[in-house]
């Protein structure tokens, strides 16, 4: 499960940004020289969009987080995002124990509720993540 977490995350990281409906530039657009190029602001590196059945397999995923109270939605997307107990102790101002605890309890109720709608959950390998 913590794998189709992560997964879902990487998935949410890849789909394209959210835009303002409405609004335009009207500037044409220039061609700088090469020396001028530098300057220029740079490109923000967008990854390759994902896949739709990795958009289906991120739509579920999200609805497993429906099952969870609000704080456990956080640390699970925290651990899922990748990061570290340091920060999610921060955050939550407990001992990194007792946060990996509730990820664990976190886990176990959506697993509960996985198993008691009779779903499989697929090996550990994926699939083709990349």
């Amino acid at each position: 499960m913590a794998a189709r977490f992560e997964e879902a995350a990487t998935t949410g990281r890849r789909l394209p940004p959210v835009r303002v409906q409405g609004y335009f530039n009207c500037w044409p657009a220039f061609v700088r020289k090469e020396w001028e190029a530098f300057a220029a602001d740079e490109k923000v590196y967008r990854p390759f969009p994902p896949s739709p059945e990795a958009i289906d397999r991120m739509l579920e995923t999200m609805r497993w987080v429906q099952w969870l109270e609000v704080e456990q939605r956080h640390l699970v997307w925290m651990r899922a995002k990748r990061y570290g107990w340091r920060d999610i102790t921060i955050r939550f101002a407990c001992d990194r124990t007792t946060a990996w605890r509730r990820w664990q309890r976190a886990m176990e109720i959506v697993a509960t509720n996985l198993n008691s709608e009779g779903v499989r959950l697929p090996s550990k390998n994926v699939g083709n993540l990349g």
